[in-house]
């Protein structure tokens, strides 16, 4: 998906890569990270947010939750919204601050005392139930935590496993309820996903779940309460941050835009976020009907897995499909034409869209690669742990 794109923004990132793998630095099954990439690409977006007056939370587990990058993140977006809370406990343990919680998974309500004690910005609230948890745990430590509520998303614009949220119709009644709690403020409203590229174009487009945000937010204003924040999470990017502005939302959720890695990012190798990660994999064996298999571990359903550079003899052999509910031990590649040198051993390098924290990778963190002098920084987990 993003092969030809890394290839012409970041030749560099794909050499030192193959370095590492050839020199056994780094095992197949990795996602070799660009630091500088990274950071760079976080300059950048704090810097166009503060043009169009919006706030932005970074999203980590895309990239592996990886404490290194999260550290260059939050050097130039200091705030970060935690898809769940295992993902809270490594960004805090980073340095990074609490911008909201609670973002898609909700805090489990033994967690929320030690978790609202870092005193996030906001909190996500699905239901009643967990915001008069948030509540007596808020009073538990003499504070009012100020709350989100998520919209249940519109029809068609929910992906399976992110149920939850309160429906447009049921806010007036909810937000009476939650005006009751002592220990929570209403501080605004969020959905998910509010912005989603076009299959095709891969152009930017509000989703219907940003719509209802909107008409939220204005229901909660009429009823008195002030300063509504509206985080419009999904696709937040150089190219999206305008729309985000357009629409009225105050807060975006960078993610794979500090990765160069969105949809628009691999039709358009002009959007100004630079690819910062590959994938590395090895050749294990080939088929009796000259089928290359590649070590697996690393794949995610929705990549757009295209093709994969064999660099020691420069080959680009398309990957094939494989079904999601298999575990992805190999990936077969297409067999190459007659007379092909592909040998066990060999380098693979890809580029596709991916949530490293799913994963059972390793990460490799490269420094240096803005100054022609790069140096593996670290090896990690999946999870952000230093292996």
């Amino acid at each position: 998906m993003f092969l030809n794109t890394v290839l012409t923004r970041n030749p560099a990132l794909v050499d030192a890569a193959v370095a590492l793998h050839r020199s056994g630095e780094i095992p197949p099954d990795t996602y070799v990270m660009d630091l500088d990439a990274v950071e760079a690409n976080a300059a950048l977006l704090a810097a166009e947010a503060e043009r169009l007056g919006i706030t932005l939370w970074f999203v980590a587990k895309q990239f592996g939750r990886n404490p290194a990058l999260i550290e260059a993140v939050a050097r130039h977006i200091p705030k970060y919204a935690a898809i769940d809370p295992p993902e809270a406990h490594i960004l805090h343990a980073s340095g990074a601050q609490a911008g909201n919680l609670g973002h898609l998974v909700q805090i489990p309500h033994r967690e929320l005392p030690a978790m609202l004690a870092w005193r996030p910005e906001t909190v996500t609230v699905f239901d009643l139930a967990n915001a008069r948890a948030v509540s007596d745990a808020a009073r538990g430590l003499g504070v009012v935590q100020d709350v989100l509520i998520r919209l249940e998303g519109a029809p068609g614009q929910i992906y399976p496993g992110q149920e939850g949220g309160v429906p447009l119709s049921a806010l007036e009644a909810f937000a009476a309820e939650v005006e009751q709690f002592p220990g929570v403020r209403i501080a605004g409203v969020t959905a998910f996903p509010c912005v989603l590229c076009d299959p095709v174009s891969g152009e930017p487009r509000a989703t219907a779940n940003f719509g209802l945000a909107v008409a939220a937010r204005e229901l909660l204003a009429a009823r008195g309460h002030t300063g509504l924040k509206l985080s419009a999470p999904s696709a937040t990017s150089m190219a999206t941050l305008p729309l985000l502005a357009e629409l009225g939302a105050t807060h975006g959720e960078p993610g794979h835009s500090l990765t160069g890695t969105t949809p628009l990012h691999a039709r358009d190798p002009h959007q100004p976020e630079k690819p910062a990660y590959v994938y590395v994999s090895e050749v294990a064996h080939t088929l009796a009907d000259g089928r290359p298999a590649i070590y697996g571990g690393g794949f995610y359903a929705r990549a757009g897995i295209k093709d994969a550079l064999l660099p020691r003899t420069g080959l680009r052999l398309p990957v094939q499909d494989a079904p999601a509910e298999n575990i992805d031990y190999y990936r077969l590649l297409d067999a190459p034409g007659p007379g092909a040198d592909v040998q066990a051993g060999d380098t693979a390098v890809l580029a596709f869209r991916t949530q490293i924290f799913v994963t059972r990778s390793k990460v490799a963190v490269v420094a240096g690669l803005s100054t022609g002098a790069p140096r593996l920084a670290g090896l990690y987990d999946s999870l952000g742990r230093a292996c």
